[in-house]
Formats: structure tokens, C-alpha cells, sequence
């Protein structure tokens, strides 16, 4: 037995562990079980269900597929309470890789968004563009065409060289992944906060569109039918990647690099390519991504889904390494593999596809009738366990954890608006806002990213809340957007989840879409943190009553528990932040609305209700250095009383422009409304209320419109119809800003400030 071959492929702080003692013992124990992550009743319950010792290969496979980046075993209680059905979902929730929406016009949108955060942390590129590129499989698994990326990102403060060496690493990654890949990055957002310090998040978005009927399963089907894999050889990058996603980053979680994969974009796009020919053959029973776990995760999801097992022969598995151990190639989580199950008899076929690509199609085992999985390595059986006892809704554990009330909610109670004195020079006050890298242009970012590959996406020059994307050959467009303001749902893990959700689908009304379903990625703390589970459990809570009521269902998504360190002892969680990913629907892309003004003299109208409220807005944080306050006013039927109003006015073509108010508040909306056409404004604040909360807060349920005069008493009729508060607050100006009759300079000077800070900030 090699031993420094089995040493040199596991992450460096195993090397020294028990795990290489037990596995030339050939006895692995409770020991063995906890360096691989597996807690001692953990152990305990797979002897029971093999009924004897698993050997270090079988309890490999349990350590992986029982980790909470596969099991979900912490949150798949709470993930039930979510609501899962729709008149337009096509598959629940976690039936398959990703969500099938009907778009109509039978084609169907498939979408889902996952995290890379842990990988991101300890190698920004590769992290970062890996989880690009698992997530554009799981939509072509399906059988349908990736067309669109979003990505949702947190750095900490990029003030030094580390921080400034992940944020340059990760959106490189993004960007050369999805450009060489061939598919537009066309929308995102990008918060920056002291809790991210250490743990930064990295949350990757795609969605596909997909013809009726072409659709792929994740299926093994009945026994007797081919196995292949297929893509790129597989090396010993990646193993253990689960675990190492299911656990703290300390300080030397940088030894792990072996946890961290390789992606390969022009490999991606032939093996695209060659999928979807291989699906147009009919010669296909399923077919999977090998994203975590590898070989391990999608032999086991297919064969416990179709209720059969499956007979694996590791020797035939193309590698790019000599001498690789049967549980390396197990757990190898090396990038551009898919699993495909074939029908008996059409083997020629896929293998004719996969030489066509030029890529290696290997026949490594078939389905059999006994549930089970059966690995064989050079005629020895390696590994004997049943499949069903693996999965999520089969044997794998499901836990419910402690909660407890955070203490530091008693220091946000605290939070008195009138102890805040109003700034003595509010031009100052808005210029520093203004400058915050939370407000300003991420266009140091954006440029980047190809956002025109594929000529589809509507907004790369027409500015809009959400990105719109047209259906080549239809006259329908898809919306899309993430969203999550972590800072909210850290002040009230309940209200801060129903407002990312509401602001979700106030993008996609703004953008003139109909918003439909979304996907979620839950990314906290320790879940064995009795304060995280509170949050997670709220957040859940707030989520599921929020998509209730718009009636957009959860169509799966992901779960990134473990992002937090220690500090003096004690463990830091990073913000709560459940990212929303939203997709809308444009029956007629000619519909779409965009933010900007169109023309001077145009009436601006604020369609909501004015509020005296700062809470957890930047300006509170960044003028006032408040650094405890509560969560801005929300009201779930108030929203989405606003939100059926302003799909109607839109539809009705009574308004030219349309932006939802969020970070930065009202000014800020005002400008990012009219720098694309270098439009100023003027604006006349209500004294009944302060006029820092008036400019700069951030309550919820507003949409600043503007309107042709010629359209303002149609438009005023409308609203008041329908029974909605508006008030007019100013007019579509020529280049100057005017507050309160206060000239506040050119709106190119705000754009040049907008466009540079971040751009400064990285030089």
C-alpha cells in the first residue's frame, strides 16, 4: 500500500491525523470517523446500516454524502416549511438539479444559484470560477441552454492587500469563466462589510431556457442500463470538498488547497455542446452533474431516485493522475464530468457524440436491482452500501438545533431615531453616502464580465432594476435579479428575509416583468450555534411567508452553513444573507420598463408612503457611525399592494421610468435615475418629516416613477383607483441637481464620483 500517495491527496491537516494509522489498520473507528467530519453517533448509526465495520473507502463515502453541503441534515426541516408548489413549476423543489418554470409558448426556464464561498476564501480564481462553472451544468444537465448569469458577492472592507487579493481573484475567476464559456453575466449585486473580513461569499447564478418535452432526469431508471462518465479525466483536485465546505475556515484552512478544483471554461463548452446533441439522440435514461462529492454524489442520487443500484467499475474511470486510490477517485470533485445513464443498446450512439467532441465517454459500470452500490477496483469490491441511506430523504441524518434569541437584537431595541442629530451640511452628508463602494458604481467589477455574448440580454445599454434577457424567436424576455441586503436581515432575521424577497420581486415589477419563483442561497453561521439557528430559522420563516404571497414558489437552491471564524475565542458568523435569486417573466419584451429619465420637464412621482425612519440605512452607518439599529419599515401587504399597482401602471404605458427605493434612499434613487441620459432633477422634501430620513432612509415599499405631463392626470386617476399613495416630489430637470431649491451641482459630477470610487479604491 502507497502510503505517500494516499498522504500527498488529502488536505494537509489530515496528513498527520488518525485517518493514515486506521487506514493501513484497515480498521477505521470513531477517530477516524471525526477527522472526516462524521460525529461518533454519526459512526455508530453507518455500522448499524451496513450491519458490520465500514472499511475507510465506505466510510469515505458516508463522511461526504452526510455532510451538510450534501445532506442538508441541519436545514432540511426548516427548508420543508418553504413553499414548493406553483402553477407554473414543472418539477418541485429538489426533484431535480435545478428549477423548471413554464415560460409559456412551451418553453420552459431553468434556474438555480449555489455558493462557492469556502473555496472562494482559500483560492479566489479557481473558487470563484468553479462555482461558475458547476452551476451552468446543473442548468445544461437538464437539457436546456444556459443564456444568463448572475452572481450575488460580499467582500469585507477592501482596504488591504488581502481583501483587495479576493476581490481581484474572485471577479476574475467570474469573468474568465463565463466569457470563455460563451455565456453573458448580466446582472448581480456586491456588498462590502467588516463581518465579511474573513469569511467572504460567493454565490453563483444561471438560468437556461429549454424546449418542451427535451428535459433530462436525474434518473438511473430500472436495472440493466449503462453507466457512463463522461467529460474531463478525473485528477485528485476537489476531495473531500464537501467536508471542507461543511465546516469553519480557521486560520490554516489554507493548507486545504487540495479541497479547492480546477475548472477548465473551453471544456465546459464542448462538454455543453455535446450534452445537449447527446440528449437530442433519445438514447438517454439520465444524466447528472458531478459537482460535490463526484462520483460518489451522482451515483447515489441517481440510483436512490429510481429506487435501483448500480454496479461500478473505478478501473475504467479515464484519470488524469497515475496510481490514484479508489476512494480518491470516489470523492475527486474534478470539474466538466457528468454521469450519464444510457439505454441498453444505443451505446454507440453517445459514445459517437462524445468523439464527435472530442472528449473521453467511458462505460464504468450498469444499474442493477439491489439498491445498493457496488465499487470495484481492479476485480477487488472496494465499497458495498445502499444507495437510498445516502441521500437527502433517505438515511442520511436530519437534525433540529438549538435555537436562542441573539443577544446583540436587546442593542438593536435600543435604537432611538431622536438621539440622531441631523447633519449640519447635508451636501456633505449626500457626498459621503455617495461615496460609499455600498452605493457606488461596481462598474470595476462589471466591466469585467461579457454581459452581450449571446445578444440577448436588453439591459446592457438600457438600464433597468432587473436584467431582462429576450427568448430568441418568441417575443417573451426573462427577468432576473438577486437580492439581499444581509444588514437587514441581521437587524430582524424574520423582516429582513421577507424584504429580500419583496425587493426581489419589486426589481423584476420595476424591469415590467411578472415576478414567478426564485431560488434561494442561505448563507450563515455554524448551525451548532444556537444564535445562527435562530437567525436561520427566522430567516426560513420570513422567506416562506414572503413567497407565499407573491405567489413565487422556492424552486430549490442551496445551503452554506459554516461561514464564520474565531476571534479571541470567540466565533464570528458573517451576517445572515439568504440571497434571493428571482426570475420574472415579459410576455412582450417590448414591455420592459428601465430606471432612467427620459426628458426634462417629465413630473417625478413617488409612488409609496414618506417615512421618518434610518433604520440600518447606510447613511445611518456610514454619516452618522451608528452601528446598532433596527430594520427599515416593512409591511408585507402594503408591498404587494405597491407592487400590483405598479404592474398595472406599467403595462398601462402611463409612466416613462420606473426604480425601486433601496440603499441610499431616495437621492440616491433620483440619481442613479438620471445619470444614464446626464438628466438633473429637483426635489421638494416634506417638512413633516426629517429631512435626512427623507433623503437617505430606507423604508420599504417605494418606486420612484416619472411622467409625461401630457399623462399626469390619466396616471393620478390610475392611482388613486386603485387606492395607492403617491405624492409628486419634483421634475425631470436639465443638468443641475436642486434640493429644496438648493443647487447641488451638475449630475455629471455625481456620475464621475459614482463611476470612480470602487475603481479607486482596487488601483
Amino acid at each position: 500500500m502507497e502510503v505517500p500517495g494516499l498522504v500527498l491527496s488529502l488536505p494537509r491537516k489530515l496528513q498527520s491525523s488518525p485517518i493514515i494509522l486506521h487506514f493501513l489498520e484497515a480498521i477505521p473507528t470513531v477517530d477516524t470517523a471525526k477527522s472526516l467530519g462524521l460525529t461518533p453517533e454519526e459512526f455508530e448509526r453507518i455500522i448499524q446500516i451496513l450491519g458490520r465495520q465500514p472499511n475507510f473507502t465506505e466510510l469515505s463515502i458516508f463522511s461526504v454524502m452526510w455532510s451538510e453541503h450534501c445532506s442538508y441534515k441541519n436545514s432540511i426541516l426548516q427548508l420543508k416549511t418553504l413553499p414548493r408548489k406553483g402553477k407554473r413549476l414543472l418539477v418541485e423543489a429538489g426533484e431535480e438539479n435545478a428549477g423548471l418554470v413554464d415560460i409559456g409558448g412551451g418553453l420552459g426556464c431553468v434556474f438555480k444559484i449555489e455558493s462557492h464561498n469556502h473555496p472562494s476564501a482559500i483560492e479566489p480564481y479557481q473558487g470563484a470560477a468553479t462555482g461558475v462553472g458547476g452551476i451552468h451544468r446543473d442548468i445544461f444537465t437538464m437539457g436546456a441552454r444556459p443564456i444568463a448569469a448572475l452572481n450575488s458577492l460580499r467582500f469585507g472592507i477592501p482596504k488591504d492587500a488581502r481583501m483587495k487579493r479576493l476581490i481581484t481573484g474572485v471577479v476574475k475567476g467570474i469573468g474568465d469563466y463565463g466569457n470563455c464559456f460563451g455565456v453573458p453575466t448580466v446582472g448581480g449585486e456586491v456588498y462590502f462589510y467588516p463581518c465579511y473580513n474573513h469569511d467572504i461569499l460567493v454565490n453563483a447564478m444561471s438560468a437556461g431556457i429549454v424546449k418542451a418535452g427535451e428535459t433530462v432526469s436525474a434518473t438511473a431508471g430500472g436495472p440493466g442500463n449503462p453507466v457512463f462518465i463522461v467529460g474531463s479525466a478525473t485528477g485528485k483536485d476537489g476531495i473531500h470538498g464537501a467536508t471542507f465546505a461543511s465546516a469553519d475556515l480557521s486560520a490554516d484552512s489554507h493548507e486545504d488547497l487540495p479541497a479547492v478544483q480546477v475548472g477548465d471554461p473551453f471544456q465546459e463548452k464542448l462538454l455543453l455542446e455535446a450534452s445537449l446533441e447527446a440528449i437530442q439522440t433519445g438514447a438517454l435514461v439520465g444524466m447528472q452533474d458531478m459537482g460535490a462529492a463526484g462520483i460518489t454524489c451522482s451515483t447515489s442520487e441517481m440510483s436512490a431516485k429510481a429506487g435501483c443500484g448500480m454496479r461500478i467499475d473505478l478501473s475504467k474511470t479515464p484519470t488524469r493522475q497515475s496510481n490514484m486510490k479508489d476512494w480518491e477517485i470516489l470523492l475527486s470533485e474534478s470539474q466538466e464530468r457528468m454521469l450519464i445513464v444510457c439505454k441498453p443498446g444505443r451505446e454507440q450512439e453517445l459514445l459517437a457524440v462524445f468523439e464527435k467532441w472530442d472528449l473521453p465517454c467511458a462505460e464504468i459500470g450498469v444499474t442493477t436491482d439491489t439498491g445498493r452500490l457496488e465499487f470495484f477496483y481492479h476485480g477487488e469490491k472496494v465499497a458495498d452500501v445502499p444507495a437510498h441511506d445516502l441521500v437527502l430523504g433517505g438515511g442520511a441524518p436530519v437534525y433540529v438545533r438549538e435555537q436562542k434569541r441573539p443577544e446583540y437584537l436587546n442593542e438593536i431595541e435600543k435604537f432611538d431615531l431622536n438621539t440622531i442629530k441631523q447633519p449640519a451640511d447635508y451636501l456633505a452628508a449626500a457626498k459621503k453616502l455617495w461615496s460609499s463602494p455600498n452605493i457606488a458604481s461596481k462598474n470595476w467589477i462589471t466591466q469585467q464580465y461579457d454581459s452581450m455574448v449571446r445578444t440577448g440580454t436588453m439591459t446592457t445599454n438600457k438600464p433597468s432594476d432587473a436584467a431582462v434577457v429576450y427568448i430568441k424567436g418568441t417575443e417573451k424576455a426573462i427577468t432576473l435579479t438577486t437580492d439581499c441586503n444581509s444588514a437587514y436581515v441581521h437587524a430582524d432575521p424574520y423582516k429582513g428575509a421577507m424584504i429580500a424577497v419583496a425587493e426581489a420581486a419589486r426589481n423584476i415589477t420595476c424591469s415590467g416583468g411578472m415576478p414567478v419563483a426564485i431560488t434561494n442561497c442561505l448563507n450563515f453561521g455554524n448551525p451548532y450555534n444556537p444564535e445562527v439557528y435562530f437567525q436561520f430559522a427566522e430567516a426560513i420563516r420570513g422567506m416562506g411567508d414572503a413567497c407565499r404571497k407573491f405567489e413565487t414558489p422556492v424552486t430549490g437552491g442551496n445551503v452554506s452553513f459554516y461561514n464564520q471564524y474565531k476571534h479571541d475565542g470567540k466565533d464570528i458568523p458573517v451576517f445572515p444573507t439568504p440571497t434571493i435569486g428571482m426570475l420574472g417573466i415579459l410576455d412582450d419584451y417590448n414591455q420592459m420598463m428601465t430606471l432612467d429619465f427620459k426628458q426634462a420637464g417629465d413630473l417625478i412621482y413617488l409612488l409609496g408612503v414618506q417615512r421618518d425612519d434610518l433604520g440600518c440605512s447606510e447613511y445611518l452607518r456610514l454619516v452618522q457611525e451608528v452601528e446598532w439599529s433596527n430594520c427599515p419599515h416593512f409591511d408585507l401587504e402594503e408591498e404587494y399592494a405597491l407592487q400590483q399597482t405598479a404592474q398595472k401602471v406599467i403595462a398601462a404605458g402611463l409612466v416613462q421610468s420606473a426604480h425601486d427605493v433601496s440603499e441610499g434612499g431616495v437621492l440616491v434613487a433620483l440619481l442613479e435615475s438620471g445619470m444614464p441620459r446626464g438628466l438633473g432633477f429637483t426635489l421638494q422634501t416634506d417638512a413633516a418629516i426629517r429631512k435626512d430620513a427623507y433623503l437617505f432612509g430606507e423604508a420599504q415599499s417605494r418606486i420612484i416613477v416619472s411622467v409625461q405631463s401630457e399623462q399626469q392626470a390619466a396616471f393620478e386617476r390610475f392611482l388613486q383607483a386603485a387606492n395607492t399613495p403617491f405624492s409628486q416630489i419634483g421634475t425631470v430637470a436639465g443638468a443641475e441637481v436642486l434640493i429644496d431649491g438648493e443647487n447641488w451641482g451638475n449630475v455629471e459630477s455625481w456620475k464621475h464620483t459614482y463611476n470612480t470610487v470602487l475603481n479607486e479604491i482596487m488601483q
